[in-house]
């Protein structure tokens, strides 16, 4: 829970200084970022997944 609560305040750190700055926010928009960071997990427990099963 703490990784959650430090990502959750990084990023809103961040967002802030880019838009002080008048920077784009360095992230894919949202439906590709959010379908991006799916396909990562969903990879990571077939990728699991295969290690039990052929064992």
């Amino acid at each position: 829970m703490k990784e959650v609560v430090l990502s959750l305040i990084t990023g809103i750190v961040v967002g802030f200084l880019f838009t002080l700055l008048r920077l784009p926010i360095p992230a894919p928009p949202a439906l590709a970022g959010i379908a991006g960071i799916v396909g990562l997990y969903l990879g990571m427990r077939l990728f699991q997944w295969f290690t039990v099963f052929w064992k």
